[in-house]
């Protein structure tokens, strides 16, 4: 028998405080993973942002709109700044579900012609997508949302508008799919045309204006001179612009919520160290417990070093176990869970899944912890007296 395997078969003497142990750490590791998972879900859509795609909007504010005529400056068919290659336009709209208002989704008045030309990424079948350029009234959904709701093509929907309030009927033509991982796969798109024309009495003002301008540039041309360009055409116009790649708009947006995220990691590793001191206290009892075995072990030739192994990976086997059972319950329970986060909340985390960097550092950290948990234990075992040891009782 080795060193190894006694401290292995050591962890059975107390089988109850062993399984809670291993309990406690693989809830503490499921709980760790849970919160990486979420952080590195929520940088996802910058991290797998398009390289070489662009955002303009108002130089105040996202929530102020643009001149339409913008468009016809920025596209690249007929534009005049160098490096676009093609342009489309959006408008956000604020529809709701009438029945389930409180289930959040991203829907949007887009530019027909030219939408699904930028953004590439939403997959539309050619057949559905033709169909829905002939219907005024017409909408694309994203395939997670199509099965939060329900909705198949040809069904007719009724949103509630928010910003531009009524009842909005559409007919659902097409269900696209995400071919990055960044694409949120439950936003709702309909023609800008049927928005503009259906407010002209109500709401005039609103008219030939869009919310922001998205561009593509062209191959080699870097994304920080277009869209310099971009700003300084339009910089003596009465409208000023700002324009920045869509990965620096999403890194914008997480910075909105940096104290979220800072706190997040902070608590990520606040659970490591209970993790550890739970480790330690076990591992602590366990070899006060056997302070007479330990120094008959002395007794009979073994060096204080080898006492001290003999801690070590009892310790190490308990982390090994901990973390083992941690990411056996995490993979089922956050994926399953990540599952249903993408579906109904694509427009947050349109990608949430255990990434597999934070599985292995997550077993990494659980053994290391543990070593680190016994080191005190066993500097303490590696240094009895023989008689002391062989006298002391529990």
């Amino acid at each position: 028998m080795t060193l190894v395997g006694l401290s292995v078969k050591n962890i059975r003497r107390n089988r109850l405080r062993a399984v809670l142990t291993v309990l406690g750490v693989a809830i503490a590791l499921l709980a760790f993973v849970f919160i990486r998972t979420t952080l590195d879900a929520w940088s996802t859509g910058a991290e797998h942002a398009a390289q070489d795609r662009l955002g303009t909007m108002h130089k105040v504010s996202f929530t102020m709109d643009l001149p339409r005529t913008y468009f016809e400056e920025l596209d690249g068919t007929r534009g005049t700044v160098p490096g676009v290659k093609a342009a489309t336009y959006q408008n956000w709209f604020g529809g709701k579900h009438p029945v389930r208002e409180q289930e959040f989704f991203a829907t949007i008045a887009v530019h027909s012609d030219t939408f699904f030309d930028v953004y590439s990424d939403m997959a539309v079948p050619p057949d559905q997508l033709a169909a829905w350029k002939e219907d005024r009234q017409g909408a694309i959904v994203g395939e997670a949302l199509a099965k939060q709701f329900g909705w198949s093509v040809g069904d007719d929907v009724t949103l509630l508008g928010t910003i531009y309030p009524g009842d909005w009927k559409f007919t659902i033509r097409g269900i696209y799919s995400a071919t990055r991982r960044a694409v949120d796969r439950t936003q709702f798109v309909f023609h800008w045309t049927y928005l503009n024309e259906s407010i002209k009495d109500t709401m005039p003002e609103q008219t030939e204006r869009v919310g922001w301008i998205s561009t593509v540039i062209e191959p080699g041309a870097r994304g920080a001179d277009v869209a310099q360009a971009i700003d300084a055409k339009f910089e003596e116009h009465d409208v000023q612009t700002r324009t920045m790649s869509e990965r620096a708009l999403s890194m914008e947006f997480m910075g909105s919520f940096g104290a979220i995220l800072t706190a997040l990691d902070v608590v990520s590793g606040v659970i490591l160290v209970i993790m550890m001191l739970i480790l330690g206290n076990t591992i602590a009892m366990s070899v006060r417990e056997r302070t007479n075995e330990h120094g008959v072990l002395l007794a009979l030739g073994f060096r204080p070093k080898h006492i001290a192994l003999f801690v070590m990976g009892e310790g190490l086997a308990i982390g090994l176990l901990g973390g083992l059972a941690g990411l056996c319950l995490s993979y089922p329970f956050i994926n399953g869970m990540g599952r249903w986060i993408e579906d109904n909340m694509g427009a947050w985390f349109p990608y949430f899944q255990i990434p597999i960097d934070v599985a292995i550092t997550a077993l990494l950290l659980a053994m290391l912890l543990a070593g680190l948990a016994a080191v005190i234990p066993a500097y303490r075992a590696s240094r009895l007296d023989v008689i002391d040891a062989l006298r002391r009782i529990g």
